[in-house]
């Protein structure tokens, strides 16, 4: 080993310099990352900052109202829905098959229309029965009749003969009692001496042959009275056989009756002009008219409404009750269509409440309908005095109004105001409030469309206070 090479240099001075110098690069870089970790996070902190700190508020955006809509806080307001008064779902009286459907929701019907077809060739073929046995009944009428009239003709006929007969047995017996006064003569002429005994015998033999004509023309008028008495028991009989035929052809027509009702049945007609809103079976389903729990069968096979008999249902608070009246009008405002306002008239007021609710029901006569109004659509009804004039439903005929919830306004310094916000700071305005119901006051004056407020502000909220918007 050369020890010569292994000394110490001690006059070098770079490795000292380097060592003083050497910290300073290391803390500019761990400047430059704090920097950094600032700028990156500085939002997030401060937003995490601002959460823990500002109030969190829910905002409305103030919008224009029609003056129609307008209306619904200058009276008594409740909401309800557009209802038929006249529904029906429509249904078989006989269980069977659907063969045929002939409407669809939409579909327009008059009375006494098909509505839908059963399967019906039994109950078809039972009606040919039954008209079959009609005809048999009917032919054994006409029969019963034929012989009544031929049995009515034997006994006039008998009648006549019987007549003939005694007349006969009368002839004959004015023949005897002339043939007896002749014997008499000639016995009175044979005891004075003028008759002789020849006048005598031939007057005998001419009595006692008048006798035997006599007896014998009243045998045949027994005969002909016995022969009338059959005829007339015939004619009972024959009469009593058409009354029978005639019975029978009415139990047929009965029966003929019943098959075609109950082939009818088979036939679902609509009961009254409406529209078909629901159509609940389909050709090839079982339709039954007592559907049992558990059972595959339809009950119904639409639900049709008379759209002339659309009516309003509301539901009006018991605490606003006694300023409804019959009769009153009232404006009715769709929720689809609020800037349009229909002419109604209290109809009906239900004469029970809803416990639950705390509401009674309270029905309302539209006056004016169109084709926009539907079935279970919302509405919100006003009621007015019967003196108060109708809300302006024209929006160019009066300016638009502006409505907000009463939670919305506050009170600071004796005055009525909301808060706008403003980016993240709120300036509270002062306002003119107007009418206020069902949570709504209308907005003479302060606020303007497309302003933004504050929705329940908090109480320690004041003019130029931060706040954040909470999740909507």
């Amino acid at each position: 080993m050369d020890l010569q090479n292994l000394k110490i240099d001690r006059g070098s001075k770079p490795t000292t310099a380097r060592r003083r110098s050497g910290p300073w690069p290391l803390r500019l870089l761990l400047l430059g990352v704090i920097a950094a970790a600032v700028w990156l996070f500085w939002r997030p902190l401060t937003g995490f900052a601002d959460r823990m700190r500002l109030p969190a508020v829910r905002t409305l955006l103030v919008t224009e109202t029609a003056p129609a809509t307008a209306a619904a806080v200058r009276g008594t307001a409740a909401n309800g829905y557009v209802v038929a008064a006249r529904r029906a779902a429509l249904s078989s009286d006989v269980p069977g098959r659907i063969v045929e459907l002939a409407v669809r929701e939409g579909s327009v019907v008059k009375r006494g229309d098909i509505v839908a077809r059963l399967y019906a060739d039994e109950f078809r073929a039972a009606l040919q029965r039954a008209e079959a046995d009609l005809a048999v009944a009917t032919a054994a009428v006409q029969r019963a009749e034929r012989s009544a009239a031929a049995s009515g003709a034997e006994l006039d006929q008998a009648r006549a003969a019987a007549a003939t007969a005694r007349a006969q047995a009368d002839e004959g017996r004015a023949g005897v009692q002339w043939l007896d006064g002749e014997l008499q003569r000639v016995q009175d002429l044979l005891r004075t001496g003028i008759g002789s005994d020849r006048d005598l015998l031939r007057a005998r033999t001419d009595l006692d042959g008048g006798k035997a004509r006599l007896q014998a023309l009243q045998s045949a008028a027994a005969a002909a009275d016995a022969a009338t008495a059959l005829a007339a028991r015939r004619t009972e009989v024959a009469a009593a056989d058409l009354e029978v035929a005639t019975a029978q052809r009415a139990a047929a027509a009965a029966a003929r009756d019943l098959a075609q009702a109950t082939l009818d049945k088979t036939d679902v007609r609509a009961p009254f002009d409406g529209i078909v809103v629901l159509k609940d079976a389909e050709v090839g389903e079982v339709v039954s008219p007592n559907v049992q729990g558990g059972s595959n069968a339809r009950g119904a096979v639409c639900t049709m409404v008379d759209f002339d008999s659309l009516e309003v249902q509301a539901n009006v608070p018991e605490t606003t009750l006694a300023s409804v009246r019959l009769g009153a009008p009232a404006d009715m405002f769709l929720d689809a269509f609020p800037d349009d306002r229909y002419d109604g008239q209290v109809d009906r007021i239900w004469p029970t409440a809803d416990r639950q609710k705390a509401t009674v029901e309270v029905r309302v006569k539209l006056l004016r309908k169109d084709e926009r109004l539907r079935p279970e659509m919302g509405v919100r009804v006003v009621f007015r005095a019967a003196d108060a004039a109708a809300p302006v439903a024209d929006a160019t005929a009066a300016p638009r109004a502006i409505l907000v919830p009463e939670q919305a306004l506050v009170q600071q310094d004796g005055r009525t105001g909301a808060f706008l916000v403003e980016r993240d700071t709120v300036r509270f305005v002062a306002v003119t409030a107007g009418e206020r119901r069902a949570g709504r006051v209308a907005i003479d004056a302060g606020l303007t469309a497309g302003q933004t407020i504050v929705l329940d502000p908090p109480a320690e909220l004041r003019d130029g206070s931060r706040v954040r918007l909470a999740d909507q």
